[in-house]
């Protein structure tokens, strides 16, 4: 048993994730700003732990983090102002990390995006922009740390049911269910195969996805 902690514990995809971690014995902490969500974490075998990741400082979310073995970053500002973007999917995420290795938590998995790269190509004057800055900073303050880390970029994110499979480095936009990345994440952060690693999926077609434990160990 591993004990998890999510933040961004009441976005889609770490709804979709918490029971996949729980069924396999792990303890989760999820992570959520509004206090109105508790009962729809909490269905999902989760501890509800409500916390504003904007708002806290490094040695905050240390003590939130310590006691863990594993942290999962699924937060995000969600869009709106390029303010806030920045404080939650770059300033906040970044504190994250530096929590981790304060606490002594080794493993570190990054929900990023695929195109999460320096020559990412979107425009500054696009509305974009400050999300694709802000992923970039805080994937590449990961892989500036110490931590056991993976950084996962799913493509275009889709309601579709889960395949259990992927493919890496896809061609286009990549699309990929979420149920699919709930797993990806799950299989993840137990797999030392995947320990300081950038990991660019999508669902693929046909013989050119493979099953995302064979994916994810290549």
């Amino acid at each position: 048993m591993s004990r998890i902690i999510v933040f961004g514990g009441h976005g889609r995809i770490a709804l979709l994730l918490a029971p996949l971690l729980v069924a396999r014995g792990d303890e989760v902490t999820s992570v959520i700003r509004n206090p109105d969500h508790v009962s729809d974490v909490e269905k999902t075998g989760a501890h509800a732990l409500v916390a504003d990741v904007e708002k806290l400082d490094t040695d905050e979310l240390t003590e939130i983090v310590r006691g863990h073995d594993a942290v999962v970053w699924s937060a995000g500002a969600g869009g709106g102002s390029a303010e806030r973007t920045y404080a939650v999917d770059r300033d906040a995420a970044i504190r994250t990390m530096d929590a981790a290795g304060a606490a002594g938590v080794d493993r570190d998995v990054m929900v990023s995006w695929s195109g999460s790269k320096a020559d990412h190509g979107v425009p500054e004057d696009d509305g974009f922009f400050a999300y694709a800055d802000a992923k970039w900073a805080a994937d590449e303050h990961l892989r500036g740390t110490e931590l056991d880390g993976t950084i996962l970029g799913p493509g275009t994110l889709t309601f579709d049911e889960p395949t259990g499979r992927i493919v890496l480095e896809p061609e286009g936009h990549g699309e990929v269910s979420r149920a699919d990345v709930a797993a990806v994440i799950a299989e993840a952060v137990a797999n030392p195969a995947t320990f300081g690693r950038t990991i660019r999926f999508g669902n693929g077609a046909g013989d050119s996805a493979a099953p995302i434990v064979d994916a994810l160990s290549a």
